[in-house]
């Protein structure tokens, strides 16, 4: 039995140096993802925005929603298109050699700006209604002098504050000045 031990080492000895030689496989570098821009739950008011960032090793291959976009040095940009409201913006680089690949996910919320109609000559009602179907609030003011009760027809749209044209966000209170005369 004696015998046999160092030769069963010497084998073992012959296989684990076997093993080590001819090149070994390195494993690949982790892929690594950073996005500069735009912050995570940005509120913007453009209907595209640049994102941009940096991943590494620099020759991997980056790809923002789905589509592929060029890498110089490390460094990646490409304008996305953006829809009303929340947008998820999917961000992954990948590389050759069985790295896992890095993923950003981005939520960004494109706010819609919305224009006060002329609403001049509108009942109050249809001027509420319409402010409403643009996502306005309606605050109707009806005035009126001391003989405007003996006045057959409606009271009107005279003004609005905010004035006709004036870009407001959705959610905002239009102050409607109605009156039969104006």
């Amino acid at each position: 039995m004696s015998r046999r031990l160092p030769s069963v080492v010497v084998g073992l000895a012959l296989a684990l140096a076997a093993a080590g030689c001819g090149k070994a496989d390195k494993p690949a570098p982790p892929v690594r993802l950073s996005v500069d821009s735009p912050a995570d739950m940005a509120l913007l008011h453009d209907a595209t925005v640049e994102v941009h960032g940096v991943v590494s090793p620099p020759t991997a291959r980056v790809t923002i929603e789905g589509k592929n976009v060029d890498v110089s040095s490390g460094r990646f940009s490409a304008s996305v298109d953006l829809q009303p409201g929340t947008n998820l913006i999917d961000v992954v680089a990948g590389a050759t050699g069985g790295a896992r690949p890095a993923m950003v996910a981005l939520r960004v919320r494109r706010q819609v700006t919305v224009r006060v109609p002329d609403l001049t000559g509108y009942t109050p009602s249809d001027a509420k209604d319409a402010l409403a179907g643009l996502g306005l609030e309606a605050d109707v003011q009806e005035t009126g002098g001391f003989f405007d009760f003996l006045l057959p027809e409606n009271a009107r749209v005279c003004e609005t504050d905010p004035q006709p044209g004036t870009q407001v966000d959705p959610g905002t209170t239009v102050t409607v000045h109605a009156a039969k005369s104006c």
